[in-house]
C-alpha cells in the first residue's frame, strides 16, 4: 500500500514538472499565420517601459503614441519591450529621425536600435537595455551587428550572448561583414554592414556614399530575419549583415531610445516567408 501511494505521488510529481515545462515553453511565440502587430499603432498593449534611472516609470513620457504613429523622444537611455518572448520570424521595422537630440549627443550622429534575443533581467547590459543582440540603428551605421552580453545586477553573474558571423576588416582594423569572409565568434563587440564608410565620423547628419538607409526625414525600412540561429539583416531590401549559430535563439524584442528623436510607423513580426517585400515610397 505504501509503495502504491509513493509511485501515484511521483506520476502526479512528473506529471506537474510536465505540465510546467509546456507551459514555459508556450511562452516563446512563433508567428504561425498573418503580422502580429509589436506595435498596434494605438496604445502601447503589449510593451513596457524599463529606462535608466527610472525602470518601470516614465515620467518624461519618452514613448509616446502620436496621430497613430510612436514617437520616441530621445530624452534618455533605455526601450520599449515585448512582454512576450519570439523565435524564429520576420521582423519590419519602419522609422525616420527627428530632429532633436540631448545632452552629451547633441551634436552627435542620432543613435538607436532593435535588440533581439532579448533575455535575462531588465537593465542587466549596462544598467540600460537587456543582454541581446542588436540591429543597430544610426546615421550611417544603420544595419550593423553589436552583441551585448550583460551581467546580472543582483549577482554579478554574467549573461552570456554570442554569435558566429564571417568578416574582413577595413583599413582601421574594423570588423565588417563579408558573406565568404573569415569565421570568428563574438561573445561582444561589432560586426559593421559591408558598406559602413571607413571614414564614418561621430557627428550628426553623418551620410555615407554608400549608405542605404533613406536620407533624413525619410522612412527606412529595416527587416531583420530570425531562422533557428541564423539572423539576417536587410535595409530598404538590401541584404547588409548576418550570423548565425546566435545563443540564444529567441527572446524578447527592444526598441532603443539613446538621445535622438524617432518616429516608428510600423513595428510588425511576420511568419518566415511571409513578409511583403520592401517597395519605396
Amino acid at each position: 500500500m505504501v509503495l502504491k501511494r509513493l509511485l501515484m505521488i511521483t506520476c502526479v510529481c512528473l506529471a506537474a514538472v510536465c505540465s510546467v515545462g509546456a507551459e514555459a515553453g508556450d511562452k516563446v511565440v512563433t508567428p504561425k499565420e498573418g503580422v502580429t502587430h509589436l506595435f498596434n499603432g494605438k496604445n502601447l498593449d503589449g510593451l513596457y517601459v524599463w529606462n535608466r534611472g527610472t525602470e518601470y516609470e516614465d515620467p518624461k513620457k519618452i514613448f509616446t503614441v502620436k496621430d497613430g504613429m510612436l514617437h520616441i523622444s530621445g530624452d534618455g537611455y533605455g526601450g520599449l519591450i515585448t512582454k512576450k518572448d519570439y523565435r524564429d520570424y520576420h521582423m519590419v521595422i519602419e522609422f525616420k529621425w527627428g530632429g532633436k537630440t540631448w545632452g552629451k549627443r547633441e551634436d552627435r550622429a542620432r543613435d538607436s536600435g532593435v535588440l533581439i534575443h532579448c533575455h535575462g533581467p531588465d537593465g542587466g547590459y549596462g544598467n540600460t537595455w537587456m543582454a541581446s543582440i542588436e540591429a543597430q540603428i544610426i546615421e550611417g551605421g544603420v544595419g550593423d551587428i553589436l552583441v551585448l552580453t550583460g551581467k546580472d545586477p543582483k549577482t554579478g553573474e554574467p549573461i552570456p550572448t554570442s554569435l558566429t558571423t564571417t568578416i574582413t576588416k577595413d583599413r582601421d582594423g574594423e570588423k565588417v561583414w563579408k558573406k565568404d569572409g573569415e569565421e570568428i565568434t563574438l561573445s561582444s563587440g561589432r560586426i559593421n554592414w559591408w558598406g559602413r564608410d571607413p571614414d564614418w565620423a561621430d557627428k550628426v547628419g553623418f551620410r555615407g556614399k554608400d549608405d542605404v538607409e533613406s536620407k533624413f526625414g525619410e522612412w527606412t525600412r529595416m527587416d531583420v530575419i530570425c531562422e533557428g540561429g541564423k539572423i539576417k539583416y536587410l535595409v530598404n531590401g538590401v541584404v547588409v549583415n548576418a550570423g548565425y549559430d546566435a545563443k540564444p535563439d529567441h527572446g524578447k524584442l527592444l526598441v532603443q531610445t539613446e538621445m535622438a528623436e524617432m518616429w516608428v510607423r510600423k513595428w510588425d513580426l511576420y511568419p518566415l516567408g511571409k513578409a511583403p517585400e520592401y517597395k519605396k515610397d
